[in-house]
């Protein structure tokens, strides 16, 4: 059973997009979607540098554009799940069906403006913390004030608050815990800083025409496949203001069976967890065009 799912917000590197505007229609697709949503997707993610992809505001619209056109570059295939990490799940709604192309990348730009603004209110920002266990780090984070934004699952935590609070976790780390890594991301998602984004995404979210997801859809809430549109969209929008689930993701993958994983471009990050945590499931990374014939051939092994 073949799983896919695409990255979250950290994934971008400076020039990603460059060589899948090389594949035909490519190049068309990312001008209508930037024209549609006023950003130039072609430009960031293919000129810019690191600072200029680490805005919120740019980098969630390009990941999941990218997600989508290296999705599409796959062909016509039935995965047995799809499921997103924390932005990625506005590429997997789409890819599921429950929105279309032009509304996720509507979505997902109003989602990175609003919070992209909460994070303006006060200096935040994210920690990986490699290594340790659950029940020593969390309450040690909840300790100093920060919050487990996100839950990994492979011996991995995202710690998330201000920059004083992360600066007292790199002093003082949990035991167990090999090493922090600031992360790429210029907020603390995922907690109760984004609470002010939540509003503005309901607002927009009341305007989307919603499907039922035609593929089994699972939620990074809590690890549950969801059934109906409207309560992706709902998961969604309360899901920028509380912890990612991901550990809960991949036990659900191994409940429904899963021999292989995919993860669309940017891929590397969910890969690299799976391989730690799904011990036995084939992975592969779609980082290039280059990528697409590994792809296709797990997909007609494992569909």
């Amino acid at each position: 059973m073949l799983v896919l799912v695409a990255p979250g917000q950290g994934a971008q590197t400076p020039g990603f997009l460059t060589p899948w505007l090389d594949l035909p229609g490519a190049a068309d697709r990312i001008a209508a979607w930037s024209d549609a949503i006023g950003l130039d997707l072609a430009h960031y993610g293919t000129q810019a540098d690191a600072d200029a992809i680490r805005d919120t505001a740019v980098a969630q619209p390009l990941l999941v554009a990218a997600g989508l056109l290296s999705a599409a570059a796959l062909g016509d295939i039935t995965p047995g799940a799809v499921a997103g990490h924390s932005v990625g799940e506005i590429t997997a709604a789409a890819y599921a069906g429950v929105l279309t192309d032009d509304e996720a990348l509507g979505l997902v730009r109003t989602r990175g403006l609003a919070m992209a603004d909460a994070a303006a209110v006060t200096e935040t920002g994210m920690a990986a913390l490699l290594g340790g266990d659950p029940e020593v780090t969390v309450p040690h984070l909840e300790k100093l004030g920060l919050t487990p934004a996100n839950v990994n699952g492979a011996g991995q935590i995202v710690a998330a608050g201000t920059l004083e609070q992360l600066a007292a976790l790199a002093e003082d780390k949990p035991e167990g815990v090999r090493k922090v890594v600031a992360l790429k991301v210029a907020g603390a998602f995922h907690t109760e800083h984004m609470a002010p984004a939540v509003t503005r995404l309901q607002e927009a979210a009341a305007g989307l025409t919603v499907a039922d997801p035609r593929l089994t859809y699972v939620s990074n809430r809590d690890g549950k496949t969801v059934t109906t549109g409207a309560d992706v969209i709902s998961r969604l929008v309360g899901q920028v203001a509380n912890p990612v689930r991901w550990d809960l993701c991949m036990e659900t993958f191994q409940e429904l069976g899963v021999t292989a994983l995919i993860e669309v471009c940017p891929g590397g990050t969910l890969t690299g967890l799976a391989k730690r945590a799904l011990k036995g499931v084939q992975t592969l990374a779609v980082k290039t065009p280059d990528d697409l014939d590994a792809a296709r051939a797990l997909v007609a092994e494992h569909s």
